[in-house]
Formats: C-alpha cells, sequence, structure tokens
C-alpha cells in the first residue's frame, strides 16, 4: 500500500474516531512509518495532544508486568507459594503465578466484586479496599488452568509479589529494568487515576450529547497503572522489533505459545492477547478506563506495530485495526450475511447461572453475555459466530450450542420464554462468602435493585425483566470503565412456589449464591 494511502488513513482518524484529542503511529521494520497527533490533552487549558502527552495506557500495563516477572524471575513459578499467601481464605486449589500471567486463575474479577460490596462508582479503591476484596476470596468460578477468564487483580498480584520479593517498589523496577532500558524516556507508574501530571485529561460523552473530563478514583499497580506518551510506546515497539530474532528476548518471551491444563492453545499469556486478524498472528492489549481508550498491535511476520491513544471513549482497537489493513494492504472486513436467524431470544447457561439475551442489530446478531455485548455473523438460519465465539442451534428450538474456544469452553444455552416475572422477588438476599447483600424493593410496581457490603452502599437501579425469576440489574457506570454492564439475577423458589434464594454474576464474576433473609 501506498504512503499516501497510509497517511490519508491515520488523518481520518480524528473525523471517524471524533473526540477531544488523540495519537496514533505506525512502526514497520524498527522505524517510524507513520505518525499522527490532533486535538487536545486538556480542551480546557487548550493545551495541544502531541507525541510526547502523557497518556492512562490502562490495561497495556499487564504486559509490562509480565515482562518485569520474566526479567527478575525466568521461572515464575518459584512465586507459587506467594500466590497462595495473598488469598489464605480460598478454600480450594490456589492458582499459580503462570495461572495468573496468563488469565486463567479463575479468580473473580475485583473490580466487577467490588459493586456486589457496594462501592459507589466513583468512590476510591486503593491498596485497602484491594487487599480487603482479595483476602476475602474464598472460591473460584472455575479450576485454575482449565479455562479463561479476564481478571485485573491477576496482574496486581503479579507486581505486589515481585515488589515485596526484590524489596524496591513496583515503580521503580518498572524504570530501572523496562522503561530506561527500552528508551521510554517519559513513562511511569501512574498509580493515581484522579490527574495527570502534564494536565492531560479523559472524556466522557459525544459530539452528540458533549463532553465532561472523567473522574475516576482508582489506584492502579500492575494491571493498569501505565502512564506513557505515544513516543514512549514507539520505542517499546522498536524494542520488540530489534530483538526479534532473539528466542530469549523479552517479546519473545511472552508471546510464545501458551495452553490451558488440558493442552488446548490459549489465545492470552503474559498479558497478551493473541489474534489472527487478515489471517496473521498477532499480539496485542487494549486499554479502557473512563474517559480513555487505546491498542497496541503487533504481527511479528510482517514486522508491523500499530499504536492508537484517544482520551475519549471511541473504539481505539478499530482504529488500530484500520491502520494495519492500510499499512499491509488488506481489504476491509468482509460484508454481513443477510438472512432469517432463529437465534434471538432470551437464553440461559446453567453451568454459571448467566442470561444470554440475542438480538438483531443492524445485519448482525448482538449477544449480551461478556460486556460490551458481542456482535455476531449470521452464517445461516442456525448458526453465528466469529472467531471468539460460535453459536449452534440443534434440532429442535430450545438448545443453543456456545463454544468460546478463547476460553477453552464449550457450554449449552437454554431457551427462556421472554416475560415480564413476579414481583414477589422483592427482598433482602445476603451472600455468606462475600459477607454482602442484595436488596430487591418493589417500589410502586417498578423493582429496583442495590447491593451493599463492605464498601458501601450501591445505588439502586431498576431491574430489567427478561423471563419467568430471571432479571439483569445494570450496572454500566462501575469502578473501571464499564464493567460488568449487567449482573443477571436467576431466583430459585421452593417446591411451594417461595422465592428462597437467587444466583448472582456476570462474566467477571460468575455464580455467587444468595439466600433471601427473612422479612
Amino acid at each position: 500500500m501506498t504512503t499516501q494511502h497510509i497517511e490519508e488513513t491515520l488523518s481520518a482518524l480524528p473525523r471517524r474516531y471524533p473526540g477531544p484529542g488523540g495519537g496514533a503511529a505506525i512502526v514497520r521494520d524498527g522505524q517510524v512509518l507513520a505518525r499522527h497527533s490532533w486535538g487536545f490533552a486538556n480542551a480546557e487549558t487548550r493545551r495541544p495532544f502531541t507525541p510526547a502527552t502523557l497518556f492512562r495506557m490502562c490495561s497495556i500495563t499487564k504486559q509490562f508486568a509480565c515482562a518485569l516477572l520474566l526479567d527478575a524471575f525466568p521461572d515464575p513459578t518459584v512465586l507459587d507459594r506467594d500466590v497462595a499467601a495473598r488469598l489464605p481464605n480460598l478454600t480450594e486449589a490456589p492458582p499459580g503465578m503462570l495461572h495468573l500471567a496468563h488469565n486463567q486463575s479463575g479468580l473473580r474479577d475485583y473490580w466487577a466484586v467490588a459493586m456486589l460490596h457496594g462501592a459507589p462508582v466513583e468512590s476510591v479503591f486503593g491498596d485497602v479496599e484491594a487487599e480487603k476484596v482479595i483476602r476475602g476470596t474464598r472460591s473460584l468460578h472455575f479450576r485454575p488452568g482449565t479455562a479463561y477468564s479476564y481478571v485485573n487483580q491477576n496482574f496486581r498480584l503479579i507486581s505486589d509479589i515481585v515488589q515485596d520479593r526484590l524489596g524496591r517498589s513496583f515503580a521503580e523496577l518498572l524504570q530501572e529494568r523496562i522503561f530506561d532500558r527500552h528508551g521510554m524516556r517519559r513513562a511511569f507508574l501512574a498509580a493515581d487515576t484522579r490527574a495527570m501530571p502534564d494536565g492531560t485529561t479523559g472524556y466522557e460523552g459525544s459530539e452528540a450529547t458533549g463532553y465532561r473530563a472523567a473522574e475516576n478514583n482508582i489506584f492502579w499497580t500492575g494491571d493498569a497503572g501505565l502512564g506513557a506518551s505515544l513516543d514512549d510506546m514507539i520505542a517499546w515497539e522498536q524494542a520488540i522489533d530489534a530483538q526479534r530474532d532473539d528466542p530469549e528476548g523479552f517479546y519473545n518471551r511472552m508471546s510464545a505459545p501458551v495452553a490451558f491444563a488440558d493442552g488446548a492453545p490459549a489465545r492470552y499469556g503474559f498479558g497478551l492477547a493473541r489474534s489472527m486478524p487478515f489471517g496473521r498472528a498477532a499480539t496485542g492489549h487494549g486499554g479502557a478506563l473512563r474517559g480513555w481508550r487505546s491498542h497496541r498491535l503487533h504481527i511479528a511476520s510482517a514486522r508491523l506495530s500499530v499504536v492508537v491513544m484517544f482520551n475519549h471513549m471511541s473504539d481505539a482497537q478499530g482504529a488500530a485495526l484500520e491502520l494495519a489493513a492500510a499499512a499491509l494492504g488488506e481489504a476491509g472486513p468482509p460484508a454481513p450475511v443477510h438472512g432469517e436467524s432463529r437465534l434471538p431470544g432470551i437464553w440461559f447457561e446453567p453451568e454459571t447461572g448467566l442470561a444470554v439475551p440475542i438480538d438483531e442489530a443492524a445485519s448482525r446478531l448482538r449477544m449480551r453475555y461478556a460486556y460490551p455485548p458481542e456482535m455476531l455473523d449470521r452464517t445461516s438460519a442456525e448458526t453465528a459466530g466469529r472467531d471468539a465465539t460460535r453459536l449452534k442451534l440443534d434440532g429442535r428450538d430450545d438448545t443453543l450450542t456456545m463454544a468460546r474456544p478463547q476460553e477453552n469452553r464449550v457450554t449449552t444455552l437454554q431457551r427462556r420464554t421472554p416475560g415480564e416475572g413476579r414481583h414477589d422477588v422483592a427482598g433482602r438476599y445476603r451472600c455468606d462468602e462475600l459477607d454482602a447483600e442484595l436488596t430487591v424493593i418493589n417500589a410502586g410496581g417498578s423493582l429496583y435493585g442495590g447491593f451493599s457490603g463492605m464498601l458501601g452502599i450501591g445505588r439502586m437501579e431498576r431491574l430489567q425483566p427478561l423471563a419467568e425469576d430471571l432479571w439483569l440489574l445494570p450496572c454500566l457506570r462501575a469502578l473501571d470503565h464499564s464493567p460488568p454492564g449487567h449482573w443477571t439475577l436467576a431466583f430459585a423458589r421452593d417446591e411451594n412456589g417461595v422465592v428462597i434464594q437467587t444466583r448472582v454474576g456476570c462474566w467477571l464474576a460468575r455464580d455467587l449464591s444468595y439466600r433471601r433473609l427473612p422479612d
């Protein structure tokens, strides 16, 4: 593809992904092929967004925590006992250090669980709160090594354990062993999300609604604490290219094949997601917080890297794929298949207790299981999917097989008849495992629910009925940028039809039992 086309694609990003500001770069063969920044890092002070602007890279931090882990401990399993020591109340076999690094730990995500503990949306969540939630873990939602689930505290545990073992702060270790070594001159651990040293601000909203500065109060470490400029990330990509032929090079070790306990290949390891854009093996990661979006992508066979940063909530991954396509001379995605589908409806996954609503969305199907909802291509009236998720209806209409190879899971979904639900589910429910409560109130004919626990009293949200005894409790604003999206509330009754308990869960934190308390 011509350099002109690449520059045109890069220059079009502010129009295609509008917002206060941003930056992007393409690195090929270790050289900067294109670099562009636009708009404002702080719209109020009129500070421009430049390649030197400090940015919250958010979850892209995870690969840096793993780079430090491997640099300090070439065999991470020597830290397995350290992991167990930080989960003193766990009643089953604990995960090991590699389970953490590969998101195979079976832990429930602590930012999601914090909402069950009543954490207000924009409350402070620092070391004290994190330790309370992590130490309180009593069970896992799958056996370590058998499946995948995205868990932020996996990487907080990694950074905490490494710094305790080495007797120096995570920030100092990153600076000395990673940033300085790889020419990332402005990079630092931006643990406090309330402000950046140069005043760069993340924004909520859109051009239709207007923008306002996002408020965040999380204190991050190895899960999402990296602060870096576009030039810093270019240096990271160049360091990756420079060691491409060294089997023991840091990135080659991090991006080597990873497997589950049964030998099935895993698509995530050492803080890096594995994918196949344009049929080419790639590694990378996204980053997201309220007001911030970023993505980096590396295609080793083409010696190509792409980095995108938005200080607003546009699709950084989509932008990164557009730039990669332009650099590789690839066409855009194929047109969707039109036609009838028998898949829309309300589905339920008995294994996890999660609702799986599927509906029509333009020419695709939208499945609300993880968050954000997944957009699936219709491949026939009985099938749909993409690389990460595949659905197949059996000979009847009441059973749907869902294969999620990235999670190493194949499950069966049951169709549920849509309905308004009965209001006798109102009441108080207690989760003994979390020492937390759910309150459901009939407020003038509408049901509202809210969580409470050691972190506070969460806000009440109107419940959304799906089917008989199956409801959703919205949680679209949380400590993190959006999880969990919606909690499934699956109520159960005794032989007399009296509600006795509910299963509560989301993709990030599944299958927690709440018993109904006496009125």
